[in-house]
């Protein structure tokens, strides 16, 4: 069980959104503050929807064994939502105009995210930290397979810090390293934000394959094995 929770973790923790994000605040005027906000927002929304989702499934005794195939079909439709929005991103057209232009030479509106880091503040970092922290098809996996587990209440709540940390990896980890070592992280996260932004649909994409196959896989052979 807590091998395929934290592998599901790991899957939801891939998001180069937080770690461009992160390099924005962490090059603000308060990057410290900023940073730690940002942190305590996906933070909160993690623990917050890890504990729900938790709390959901064992409400509707999805753990029990004589429910044993409403357990094995969440998976299954787990599995079913990532692939189908792999295919998405696999098939969107890529962009192939100028990012700051739509094909008529209008200027683009920016995002909302990248509308609330532009002027970076501690608030708003908070916000932003829970907007991208939402939970996905990969982070509810990682808390099923928790919840559905036959283990002892240690051994669950033990897991469930496990996935907790695993999934905001990619927010805690670059904060230490700044606090580490703020120039060299800085640094290093300003070099790196040009290879994520190219390669984020590359890399969300591979994620959400290989948590697809796995679930769907898994649900299957529970429901008909």
């Amino acid at each position: 069980m807590l091998a395929q929770a934290a592998g599901f973790a790991l899957l939801a923790a891939v998001s180069p959104t937080a770690l461009l994000v992160m390099a924005v605040f962490l090059s603000s005027a308060e990057p410290r503050r900023t940073a730690f906000m940002y942190a305590a927002g996906a933070v909160l929304m993690t623990v917050v929807m890890a504990v729900a989702v938790l709390l959901i499934i064992r409400a509707v005794h999805l753990n029990d064994a004589s429910h044993h195939d409403p357990r094995f079909g969440l998976r299954f439709a787990l599995g079913a939502a990532s692939l189908l929005i792999c295919a998405v991103l696999v098939l969107r057209p890529k962009r192939t105009v100028s990012p700051d232009e739509q094909p008529g030479g209008q200027p683009k509106k920016p995002g909302l995210i990248a509308r609330m880091t532009a002027r970076p503040h501690p608030l708003t970092a908070f916000v932003v930290g829970l907007i991208i922290f939402a939970p996905g098809a990969t982070f509810i996996a990682a808390v099923q397979a928790v919840a559905t587990a036959d283990a002892t209440p240690a051994l669950t709540l033990t897991a469930l810090v496990i996935v907790i940390v695993l999934s905001v990896l990619a927010v805690w980890l670059p904060l230490l390293a700044y606090l580490v070592a703020p120039d060299a992280t800085t640094r290093t996260l300003r070099h790196a934000s040009g290879w994520l932004s190219a390669n984020s649909r590359t890399l969300v994409t591979a994620a959400l394959a290989v948590a697809g196959f796995a679930l769907v896989i898994n649900g299957a052979l529970g429901l008909w094995g």
